[in-house]
């Protein structure tokens, strides 16, 4: 499926095309509806002949809300640049071509609308030449200039053959596996919650899957997908989509933000780019210049650094490092725009080079400059590099699209860093997976101060990981001194210590003396959680002081490991376990002794024969 976008003056007929297009008014807020002119973004969508879908996006034309035209024409694959016949180019058409140009819309043709109004031939013709004149060396150069007239629906059908012979030649979405959807529209619907909207990039979603939300970090889980009404478990990259998600608020989104899977996008304050003043800029680019920075649908402040000379010229090109205010979440080769907040006017854009340069570069260095070359020329090493950057987590070194040679290169030069055996990780990546597991185990040691550590499987749900990966990354984190690991597998911070209080430590004594004293027959996990509270009773488990064998069963670690050598020798001799059997030999009561058998069985270290167990396939460590 494809995307489309319309562009062009205020009141020049876009939605007023689109509506005769699609049956769909855009307009849907009252004011809209009420002055008669579009002021939000609008959507709608239109089947073509060839059975193709595809969405619409209706914007703005008047100047005071072009900064929402922006926000709707990023993820398009097409435009069409709306003209009316009776008033011809007028300026929000010149501003709209040049945005279309800057973002480098693939595709698009000119839609002459309004020929009901105008009578004059030689004047429709002039228009004609004037839209021909201003389109030549833009993205619409020699695209289809179509007369219609939404009123009568002379032209339509051309339009609609145009624009399908158009999205034929435009290959689909490519499916990275890196689904982002750029936030346009926030709202909620009764009995269902929040709705985000957007056009989906770069991979698929589905209904149950997380989701995060960026640059908040917030988690949520897909409630419910729609594409234009209509209601899919699966949506593939290229749609429109309305996505249903339950676990947030609508007060905790904006337009602008970007949903994606955990740990997949990482917002960003500073972008490395190759920018273009548009020629009619009314001064040149300032090294630190202010300006207001649009890529996808969001919208945020900034100041540009030059780096390669004093201005940027109107017409001109240059490399610029641009300082944000707020983050954002971008791509490599993401088109972006730029206009200056006062007087406000749209003055350039260009490709984003790199959303995670590390460090704000000094102005008029050579490697600098070659470097952001190579990243706009798409040199394979460097951009692969790039991509690993943004990937979080160690990978195979295998599926590296790297030889034996690039690969020792990169990590002699500190690029890339070897993780466990087969297993490498990106610099920048390591940074981020360092700083998100310090903070995840900073949360739980405040939070759970006796407690060793934090178990392996809660510490990975925190970090968007499979298991190998995981395991490859906590390798290197220990091995770093990031993080240590405690007998009992759970890991902590290396400066972390389980400190008990005087009455705590006098609990933990008193609870000693009742195992020492009753040892078969030990304080029951009710009882132990009385004497010295829930949070030491399970720090008192987690360090094998204490071993848990059933719901309500403890024992001390000396009494589990006489259990275990009479039930080993019993069942070598080939004599019948029970239950009575155990629980005469030890003096101990019909609950210790079948929470012992049962926790044998579980294991498959024994199996139930009638009233009896007999040896099984598990293996005793599993219970030591």
């Amino acid at each position: 499926m494809h995307v489309i976008g319309t562009a062009g003056h205020v009141d020049h007929g876009k939605s007023t095309l689109t509506h005769a297009l699609t049956g769909i008014n855009p307009d849907r807020l009252e004011e809209e509806q009420r002055r008669e002119m579009t002021i939000d973004l609008g959507f709608a969508w239109l089947d073509l002949p060839n059975g193709e879908r595809v969405g619409i996006v209706d914007v703005p034309g008047h100047r005071d809300f072009i900064e929402n035209m922006l926000a709707g024409v990023g993820g398009i694959d097409a435009a069409i640049l709306v003209v009316a016949a009776d008033e011809g180019v007028m300026p929000q058409t010149r501003e709209h071509l040049a945005i279309l140009d800057l973002l480098g819309i693939p595709a698009g043709l000119i839609a002459l609308t309004k020929i009901d109004l105008v009578d004059d031939p030689d004047w429709l013709e002039l228009v004609q030449l004037d839209i021909i004149d201003i389109v030549h060396g833009t993205v619409l150069q020699d695209q289809p200039l179509i007369p219609v007239s939404a009123v009568t629906g002379e032209g339509l059908d051309d339009l609609v053959a145009a624009l399908t012979a158009l999205l034929a030649q435009r290959p689909p979405r490519a499916d990275t596996g890196k689904p982002r959807l750029p936030v346009d529209r926030v709202f909620t619907i009764s009995g269902f919650g929040v709705v985000v909207t957007g056009t989906l990039l770069d991979g698929s979603l589905s209904v149950g899957q997380e989701v995060e939300l960026q640059p908040s970090g917030i988690t949520a889980r897909i409630r419910g997908i729609q594409s234009h009404e209509k209601s899919l478990e699966h949506v593939e990259p290229g749609n429109r989509a309305a996505v249903n998600l339950r676990g947030v608020e609508k007060s905790d989104l904006r337009r602008g933000d970007v949903l994606g899977l955990p740990g997949v996008w990482h917002p960003t304050t500073l972008l490395d780019a190759w920018l273009r003043l548009l020629p009619d800029a009314q001064r040149p680019l300032a090294h630190n210049d202010a300006v207001k920075v649009f890529v996808g649908a969001a919208e945020v402040t900034g100041r540009v650094r030059v780096l390669d000379r004093d201005a940027v010229l109107p017409g001109d090109v240059g490399w610029v490092q641009i300082r944000l205010d707020q983050p954002l979440v971008a791509a490599y080769g993401d088109r972006y725009i730029v206009r200056r907040p006062s007087p406000a006017e749209t003055i350039g854009g260009g490709i984003v080079l790199d959303t995670a340069p590390g460090r704000r570069w000094k102005r008029f260095r050579p490697d600098v400059i070659a470097r952001l070359e190579t990243l706009l020329n798409r040199d394979p090493l460097t951009v692969a590099l790039l991509e690993l950057a943004d990937t979080y987590g160690p990978v195979p070194v295998d599926t590296l699209d790297l030889d034996a040679d690039q690969r020792n290169r990169t990590v002699e030069s500190g690029q890339l860093v070897p993780a466990a055996p087969g297993w490498v990780i990106h610099a920048a990546s390591l940074d981020r997976l360092v700083e998100r597991t310090v903070k995840a185990l900073r949360v739980f040691h405040a939070r759970e101060p006796l407690r060793q550590g934090m178990p392996p499987e809660m510490l990975r749900s925190r970090l968007p990981l499979d298991p190998d990966a995981f395991e490859a990354a906590l390798d290197l984190l220990v091995e770093r001194g990031h993080v240590a690991l405690v007998s009992s597998g759970a890991i902590r911070l290396p400066d972390h210590e389980v400190v008990y209080t005087a009455a705590q430590q006098n609990a933990i004594r008193e609870l000693a003396a009742a195992f020492d004293a009753s040892p078969y027959t030990p304080p029951t996990v009710a009882q132990a959680r009385d004497i010295v509270g829930d949070a030491v009773l399970l720090g008192l488990i987690e360090r094998g002081e204490l071993v848990r064998i059933s719901d309500d069963v403890l024992l001390a670690p000396d009494v589990l490991r006489e259990w275990v050598m009479f039930t080993r020798d019993v069942l070598e001799r080939g004599d019948p376990l029970t239950v009575v059997l155990f629980r005469d030999h030890f003096g101990t009561t019909r609950r210790y002794a079948l929470a012992f058998l049962e926790r044998l069985d579980a294991l498959g270290i024994t199996r139930r024969s009638g009233d009896e167990r007999v040896s099984g396939s598990g293996a005793w460590e599993r219970l030591l």
